[in-house]
């Protein structure tokens, strides 16, 4: 696993207007994009880009009354052009965990309404990063890793929801989520069959840990009883940049 010195580009967007809607004639259902990644293929030179929408609940909707489902459970898709993915978390494993549809069937297709910044502008060193966060900027995080071996690489960027400062020591932590994490160790058929939920933690320009969302036993004295939690951690060397976007 390794990083290049120069790698994928993508501008910021303003995650506070930047939404997903679809087509469906049913439900013309619209959410918040929460992170996009970007995936590249360097042996072929194609790319593509996922976007990981806004957990909600299940819901009977337009119903009358009774509008959450009985059995309730944490309902989160990821779109791209080729594929979407739908994860349905209920309290404990389910074999309906992971969905994948074709594009057209996600919700009739959808249009994507990507927002860029008035103003971007890359925060290069501790103290500038700091000096945004406590003017109250909105911040973009992104994190570019890369495999060698499977000659894969991906460009995760999300808004930094929590960010942790020292003045003391001109220290910052970015910790924030969930995010759509791409296990680059393997080549799949289909690059969505990669991907997982997690949150990304970074404090220096050249490594992030991940905390990804893995079968979990919950009770040691009955192995066999798992939910989906977030706590397989895996560190990776990245290539880390922080923006303002305004």
């Amino acid at each position: 696993m390794g990083t290049r010195e120069v790698g994928i580009e993508m501008t910021p967007v303003d995650y506070g207007r930047s939404f997903l809607i679809g087509k469906g004639l049913v439900n013309e259902v619209r959410f918040w994009i929460e992170s996009r990644t970007r995936i590249v293929d360097e042996r072929s030179g194609t790319s593509e880009a996922f976007y990981q929408t806004a957990s909600c609940k299940s819901e009977n909707t337009f119903h009358r009354k009774d509008l959450f489902k009985q059995d309730n459970y944490d309902f989160l898709p990821i779109f791209s052009a080729k594929y979407g993915l739908i994860l349905r978390r209920p309290v404990c494993l389910n074999d309906r965990y992971r969905e994948t549809r074709p594009y057209e069937v996600m919700f009739g297709g959808y249009d994507l309404h990507l927002v860029e910044g008035a103003s971007v502008r890359e925060l290069p060193s501790n103290e500038s990063i700091r000096e945004a966060t406590y003017r109250f900027a909105p911040l973009v995080s992104q994190t570019e890793i890369r495999n060698d071996d499977t000659e894969l690489s991906a460009l995760i960027e999300c808004p930094v929801k929590t960010m942790n400062t020292r003045r003391e020591d001109d220290r910052y932590q970015v910790d924030t989520g969930p995010i759509a994490f791409p296990d680059l160790s393997k080549r799949p058929e289909r690059l969505v069959d990669c991907l997982s939920l997690a949150f990304v933690a970074f404090n220096t320009p050249h490594f992030a840990d991940f905390v990804i969302e893995a079968p979990t036993a919950v009770d040691p004295a009955n192995p066999d009883l798992k939910v989906h939690h977030y706590s397989k951690i895996v560190s990776l060397p990245s290539r880390n940049r922080l923006f303002a976007v305004e």
